[in-house]
């Protein structure tokens, strides 16, 4: 490592010229990567509602549609509104009840079940359905251009319409993320820093390893809104530590050499052997994610991931060139710097261990249950502001028609008229089921073939299946829907057993199932791919043990503590949470637990040992955990997508958990189980146990 160290500090400006010419075809990758703003495209390809969906297209031609209300209109204005809406590009049909009878012919003679889906008082509904999927482009444009021509009066509600609110909304705050993030993390540098002038450059590189990152995601084809949201975000506060190491490394090396290539040189192997051991236990975190079966964890997964080795190559690399480079300016801006030293703490923390392991057994099982209570929720527009149109819409959808949504189902065309008859009639009768709407239950018995318009059968029916519609009153998410799915999937596959239920209310059923298995599993690999590097690290079988425990604690108060405020979180939090803040923070512990080691093999008693730890590591803790709070809080608090700010809020006070369990619980440990640690570690077995180990109390002195 030290010739390479020696041959970036030789090439410094070769380096700044290639890493800023970089940033150009980084950022042509970056504006050609697309986003993805719908959640449940990222559920597995293979599940019985994706497949659906996939006919949906095929067949029908038919990805998405929206549920349209008009209110207070004439028919004859609904039925001109309805023809400009059929002029838009991508509406692929509105449905209305004009498309199922002529307007001509008189109220009496429809069925009233076919009039009472399609009218509630002075408001009416139509059914827009689109020829692109959900949260395709042209589906996105459609709705806003519908939003165009249509009156105040009007309300539009669906996946489609959420996903387009939520895409305006992301494009909006995102670049507001960054900015505060970036505002945060200066003001933190400032406390931490002895120069003006570094956060500035400390920023610069993790910022130009920011655009690799995204510009490289183009390989990806596109990624999720939420990836797109947080990871500038997240690699700021995940690698902003590693330049701080870098920094305090140089200064350490110019008292003891002057010459500052050659110091910088030792800081960048000494930056390396360090960060590299820290930056594993991240990825490992992040590479977790890639293990859900929702793949929305892969996306996320591998971006970070990614991010971090950009982050830790461009703190070796490119931080290092700027700072030789701009030595001068550097030197003339420097200050004392405002963080006070931690000198009473550690003596406080060692004295009282007792009490701290104490505290830690106490709210062991609060956490715990408060974790294992915490309630999460999967209806996607509780996480948008109300005052959205699509939320807004929604309601009007609900008030109106008492309807909260409707799904699909595809059946065998061949299926015969009595057993289609029967079919409904059961599902009619399923709680919660308002209506039933298909070529066989429009035609009552009184209407006559010839009444029906013949493009409606061909938009119902595709040469292999027929599409039935489900209104119900039952809201997405909602156990009551979900039964009811399970319900309505047994009767229909009792009379077919090829069919399908469809939709966005399933598809939000199958997640449920899908994340929440996930959760376990990321679980079960974070932890264990932690441990191993643990064990590896520190050359221990106790330790592992020990740490993991130790972050586990910090993650359940986290996890916990909504269940005690009576907060509802999105569900994609639950999942990711726990292995982000294992991954991001399990490496304050390790730096500790080293220092630790260190001591005890120097031949200090365990108290000397944990009290030099603690006073060595604090302040590099209290900074990681600082910088990675600063570039999550802000966002936390501004963030008006409940699934990105939530995420942020979980993650900042994760950070601070983490901070106060490793500086206060860890230190405990050590004491308490410190014969364990040492009969367990490779290179300690002859260490002494008792606490008087005289020798080391007298090297103490003599150093």
């Amino acid at each position: 490592m030290n010739k390479l160290s020696q041959i970036i500090v030789k090439l410094r400006y070769v380096i700044l010229i290639v890493a800023v010419a970089l940033l150009v075809p980084a950022a042509i990758g970056y504006f050609n990567t697309r986003v993805n703003y719908d959640i449940l495209t990222y559920l597995p390809k293979d599940i019985e509602t994706m497949q659906g969906q996939d006919i949906l297209l095929d067949q029908f031609g038919t990805g998405s549609f929206v549920l349209y209300v008009a209110e207070g209109m004439e028919e004859k204005d609904v039925a001109n509104l309805k023809a400009n809406i059929e002029q838009v590009d991508h509406v692929a049909d509105v449905i209305w009840y004009d498309s199922i009878m002529d307007l001509s012919i008189p109220m009496e003679m429809i069925p009233s079940k076919v009039y009472d889906a399609f009218n509630s008082g002075d408001a009416t509904m139509m059914f827009i359905v689109f020829d692109d999927g959900t949260s395709a482009d042209g589906t996105m444009d459609a709705i806003e251009e519908i939003r165009k021509i249509s009156d105040k009066q009007c309300f539009m509600s669906g996946m489609s319409a959420i996903v387009t609110d939520t895409k305006n909304m992301a494009m909006a705050e995102t670049p507001i993320y960054v900015g505060i993030a970036v505002l945060l993390a200066v003001i933190v540098l400032s406390l931490t820093m002895d120069s003006y002038l570094i956060p500035l450059f400390f920023l610069l590189s993790i910022g130009m390893a920011i655009v690799y990152n995204m510009g490289t995601n183009v390989f990806k084809g596109e990624i999720s809104f939420i990836t797109q949201s947080l990871s500038a975000v997240l690699q700021l506060g995940v690698t902003l530590d590693y330049s701080i190491f870098l920094w305090h490394s140089y200064q350490e090396e110019l008292e003891k050499n002057p010459d500052k290539n050659s110091a910088m040189a030792n800081a960048i192997t000494a930056t390396f052997q360090s960060v590299i051991g820290s930056s594993i236990t991240t990825v490992a975190g992040f590479i977790a994610l890639c293990f859900m079966s929702f793949t929305l964890g892969l996306d996320l997964g591998v971006v970070m991931a990614k991010g971090v080795v950009f982050g830790v190559i461009g703190c070796v690399t490119i931080l290092p060139s700027m700072i030789l480079v701009f030595d001068n300016l550097i030197e003339k801006t420097k200050h004392k710097p405002l963080m006070p030293e931690f000198n009473k703490i550690p003596k406080f923390v060692a004295k009282r261990y007792v009490v701290f392991f104490v505290l830690f057994l106490a709210l062991l099982f609060p956490a715990i249950y408060g974790n294992n209570h915490t309630s999460v929720y999967y209806d996607l527009t509780q996480t948008l502001p109300d005052k959205l149109e699509s939320v807004q819409g929604a309601k009007e959808v609900d008030e109106k028609f008492d309807m909260n949504s409707a799904y699909m189902l595809l059946v065998d065309k061949n299926l015969s008229s009595a057993s289609m008859n029967m079919m409904i009639h059961e599902l009619e009768d399923t709680d919660g089921i308002l209506s039933v709407l298909c070529t066989d239950s429009i035609l009552g018995p009184a209407v006559p073939r010839s009444f029906v318009p013949a493009d409606l059968s061909s938009k119902l029916e595709s040469d292999e299946w027929k599409m039935v519609l489900l209104t119900t009153d039952y809201k997405i998410a909602s156990d009551e829907i979900n039964n009811q799915i399970a319900q309505v999937d047994s009767v229909v596959k009792s009379y077919d057993p090829k069919a399908m239920v469809v939709g966005e209310a399933p598809c939000t059923k199958d997640l449920i199932t899908i994340t929440n298995h996930d959760f376990q599993v990321v679980n079960v690999v974070s932890i264990g791919l932690v441990f191993l590097i643990i064990a590896f690290v520190l050359k221990s079988v106790s330790l592992p043990f020990i740490l993991v425990a130790v972050i586990e604690f910090a993650i359940f108060i986290n996890m916990g503590l909504p269940y005690y405020t009576h907060t509802t979180i999105p569900f994609i939090s639950s999942v990711v949470i726990g292995t982000i803040q294992l991954g991001a923070t399990v490496d304050y512990a390790i730096l500790m637990t080293t220092r630790y080691l260190t001591e005890r093999n120097a031949g200090h008693d365990k108290k000397e040992a944990t009290l030099i730890a603690l006073s060595t590591s604090m302040k590099s803790v209290v900074v990681s955990a600082l910088s990675f709070f600063a570039a999550t809080f802000g966002v936390g608090l501004i963030s008006s997508i409940d699934m990105i700010g939530s995420l942020c809020n979980l993650m900042a006070r994760g950070a601070i958990i983490s901070m106060f369990t490793v500086l206060l619980v860890l230190p405990a440990m050590y004491m308490i189980f410190d014969k364990l640690i040492m009969k367990t570690t490779f290179g300690m077995k002859g260490i002494n146990t008792d606490n008087h180990g005289h020798h080391g109390f007298h090297k103490h002195q003599a150093a």
